[in-house]
C-alpha cells in the first residue's frame, strides 16, 4: 500500500511523539507514506474563520501536489485539523463553481491546477478500512490485556466531513483498540470538544472543557486517554497541572496516541513510538507491555 502523506505542521512540533509512532507503525504493517514534496500549512481551524477562500487556496495547493506525486488519489493525513480543511476543500470545490474558479485562479498564479478527485483520508481509516482489523490482530505481538483506554476522536473527525462513523457515537478507533487486545472503556464524551486554539485565547473556557474530557475518563477508570489529534493530545496532556491548580483535582492521567498503543502491540520500542515524550509520564504503560 502506497499513499502520499501530508503530515502537517504539528507533527513536527507538538506532535512530534505522533509522526514517530505513524512511521513506525506504517513501516510495521508495510504501509508507505510518501511525504508530499514542498507541501504548505492548511491554515489551522483558525484561518478558516477569518478568509474561507485563501484558506480554501491554501489546502488546494496540497491537493494540486497529490496529482504531481504520482501516488494514486488518495492522499492521507493524521491532523484532525488538517483532515478537516482538506476534507472541506474537497467538497467545496466540487459542489460550487465560484469557489472552483476562485481557488483555480489563485493556483494558475503559481502555475499549479487542481484536477479533482482526490480523497483525503485519516490515518485511523487507513488501518482500519484499507489494511484491516484482521491484519492488524495478526501482526500484534504483545496483547495490550488489561489495559483500560478511553478512546478520544475529539469534534472533528466525526463531523462535518469526516470518517464514515456514528457522528455521536463513532467506534472505528474502539474496534482498533480491541484489535490490539485493550480495553476500550464506555467514554460519553468522545467526540467532545478539547477546546482546541481557545487555550490561546480563552483559556478558562478551554481548561474547562479539558477538567471535563479527563473527568469523564477517570470516572470510567481509564488507564489512559487515546487521541488522533496533536492539538487535542497538547490540550489534555500539557494543560492537566494548570487544571488540577484550577480545579483543586489531582489528574496525572497519560495522553497516548493510538499509534503509540498500536507500535506498542506490535512489540516495538518505546522510544521509537516517542513515549518518553509525553509531559504526564506514558513510559509505565510502556514498561507493562515491553
Amino acid at each position: 500500500m502506497r499513499y502520499s502523506y501530508y503530515p502537517g505542521c504539528s507533527l513536527d512540533a507538538t506532535g512530534k511523539q505522533y509522526g514517530e509512532s505513524i512511521h513506525a507503525v506504517a513501516k510495521a504493517l508495510g504501509v508507505e507514506l510518501v511525504e508530499l514534496d514542498d507541501w504548505n500549512c492548511c491554515g489551522a481551524t483558525a484561518y478558516m474563520n477569518v478568509n474561507e477562500v485563501l484558506s480554501f487556496c491554501l489546502s488546494a495547493r496540497n491537493l494540486a501536489l497529490v496529482g504531481k506525486a504520482g501516488n494514486g488519489k488518495e492522499l492521507v493525513t493524521a491532523c484532525n485539523a488538517c483532515y478537516t480543511n482538506l476534507r472541506k476543500t474537497e467538497v467545496y470545490l466540487n459542489q460550487f463553481p465560484e469557489i472552483r474558479e476562485k481557488v483555480g485562479q489563485a493556483l494558475a498564479e503559481a502555475n499549479m491546477k487542481y484536477e479533482g478527485g482526490v480523497v483525503t483520508k485519516h490515518f485511523l481509516q487507513v488501518l482500519v478500512e484499507d489494511v484491516g482489523l484482521e491484519r492488524i490482530k495478526a501482526n500484534v505481538k504483545r496483547p495490550l490485556t488489561g489495559l483500560r483506554v478511553a478512546p478520544y476522536y475529539g469534534c472533528q473527525i466525526v463531523r462535518p466531513y469526516g470518517i464514515q462513523d456514528d457522528p455521536d457515537n463513532p467506534m472505528m478507533m474502539d474496534r482498533f483498540l480491541e484489535a490490539l487486545g485493550a480495553t476500550p472503556t464506555q467514554y460519553a464524551m468522545k467526540v467532545m470538544c478539547c477546546g482546541g486554539s481557545l487555550m490561546g485565547t480563552r483559556e478558562e473556557v478551554a481548561l474547562r472543557l479539558c477538567r471535563n474530557l479527563l473527568l469523564c475518563a477517570q470516572e470510567a477508570k481509564a488507564d489512559c486517554i487515546a487521541v488522533a489529534c496533536p492539538l487535542c493530545q497538547m490540550n489534555l496532556d500539557a494543560y492537566q497541572v494548570a487544571i488540577n491548580r484550577n480545579y483543586g483535582t489531582n489528574f496525572s492521567l497519560p495522553i497516548v496516541y493510538f499509534t503509540q498503543l498500536a507500535g506498542l502491540a506490535f512489540g516495538l520500542k518505546s522510544d521509537e513510538l516517542g513515549m518518553q515524550r509525553c509531559i504526564v509520564p506514558a513510559t509505565q504503560i510502556a514498561a507493562r507491555y515491553a
